[in-house]
């Protein structure tokens, strides 16, 4: 019986993790955000307003679900009390007391956006594209063991020695490399002072609370965020973030053993989508690709940057499904297709060689001379737009869906017809007993 399910995202973000992860969550008894920071948005629908959550798992939408915030996770204190306050404004119930945060969380800082902005600025048109939230160079003081965490807020003596410690290293690059103003000591510092209660009264042990939902047969949903693509050792560096988006990450961040995972469920749209910088070989820059950003309503949920947009990558999404494991595959926005005469997959890339190759390379540079090699399907004229059951779609959807498993090497679990919970197709259940 399924008790431990990974939901992530198998392309290069905005897959529509947050309607999935939504749907599974009425079977879930935690939720639990491993990796990733406020840079990642999921857009939830409560009622008839749409909320975006960043930092909060979306699983805080069903009353009886214990939302779990891992030590793989960035936390911006400003962005989740922003979040809990929209949340409670939607009528969302008792959202800080479910919701349970890891000592371990490296705290986000104010220093951290203005190097983020910083670096993109000088890096000109070698930018990669991020957020400028500040992910990354957060992640960059965690691993470099000078980053400040939430359990560091229980000792404020020894806080101000490590903010300091940061600060001064921080403000230097600030001051004489980005030619930024410096970020003031003393103001982070009150700051820190002010949110501590509230920040520490959610903290818990995650590792064991994730423990203790194992021996209780308690369902567990992981909410991935981004996508595998955008992965820091298997997305198309240096144009990815700055953690591990693969299913191994959301084991590492949240403290759950590797065994304890039962199925993973692969997020990808019937097309594909990438915002910023980076290769994208099925990118479609005509009006073929403006419409589907259209009809997709492609748009960032945090930014609001149009999404660039492209046919199904077959190559991408085979080496999603072999690091990630995948069980199961949800497809999304079926019905954004409906109306086109033709459909392309790719199901190779021709090197600049000659040669072929069934597997995406792991750098950007070695994208150089990448060609597509396309398949192509007639297309269907019938509206898909809300279909509940298989046999309801046109014939030629059916045909697509089916080339699709065959060319990514894994069966689809769920098929997403509209943007609503309803408006899905279920072939198999993650949580099935």
């Amino acid at each position: 019986m399924p008790n431990n399910v990974i939901v992530l995202g198998t392309q290069w973000g905005d897959e529509g993790k947050g309607k999935i992860a939504d749907l599974l969550t009425s079977k879930a008894n935690i939720v639990v955000r491993s990796q990733g920071g406020n840079n990642a948005g999921h857009t939830l629908v409560v009622g008839s307003k749409k909320v975006v959550v960043r930092l909060v798992p979306s699983g805080i939408l069903h009353k009886d679900c214990l939302c779990l915030i891992g030590s793989g996770v960035v936390v911006n204190p400003s962005a989740l009390f922003e979040e809990i306050e929209e949340l409670n404004r939607a009528g969302v119930e008792n959202v800080e007391s479910r919701l349970k945060l890891s000592a371990g969380s490296s705290l986000l800082l104010p220093v951290h956006p203005a190097i983020d902005k910083g670096a993109e600025k000088l890096r000109g048109k070698s930018a990669i594209g991020t957020t400028g939230r500040g992910i990354g160079p957060c992640y960059e003081d965690k691993v470099a063991r000078r980053g400040v965490r939430v359990g560091d807020l229980y000792d404020m003596e020894f806080l101000k020695e490590r903010l300091k410690n940061l600060l001064e290293y921080r403000n230097f690059q600030l001051k004489n490399y980005y030619k930024e103003p410096e970020i003031s000591f003393d103001e982070v510092y009150s700051y820190l002072e002010n949110i501590r209660e509230r920040l520490l009264s959610m903290v818990a042990d995650i590792s064991l609370i994730l423990a203790n939902a194992k021996k209780e047969h308690q369902k567990v949903l992981f909410e991935g965020a981004q996508g595998t693509f955008l992965d820091i050792d298997y997305g198309t560096y240096p144009y990815v973030t700055s953690s591990n988006t693969v299913a191994g990450g959301c084991v590492t961040g949240s403290g759950a053993g590797p065994l304890d995972i039962d199925y993973v469920l692969g997020i990808a749209k019937v097309y594909t989508t990438r915002v910023g910088g980076g290769p994208y070989p099925t990118e479609l820059n005509d009006e073929i690709g403006e419409g589907i950003r259209k009809r997709g309503a492609e748009f960032g949920a945090v930014t609001g940057r149009p999404r660039r947009t492209g046919w199904y990558d077959a190559v991408a999404m085979r080496r999603a499904v072999t690091i990630n494991s995948i069980t199961g595959l949800a497809l999304m926005k079926m019905d954004v297709l409906d109306g086109m005469d033709e459909l392309k997959i790719c199901t190779a890339y021709k090197l600049k060689d000659g040669t072929l190759s069934e597997l995406p390379p792991l750098s950007a540079h070695e994208y150089e001379g990448v060609t597509p090699v396309y398949e192509s399907m007639p297309g269907w004229k019938e509206s898909t737009f809300g279909i509940t059951k298989w046999d309801d779609l046109p014939e030629n959807a059916q045909k697509y869906i089916r080339r699709l498993e065959e060319l990514s090497g894994a069966k689809v679990a769920i098929l997403s017809t509209g943007p609503e919970r309803e408006q899905t197709i279920y072939l198999d259940d993650p949580f099935a007993d």
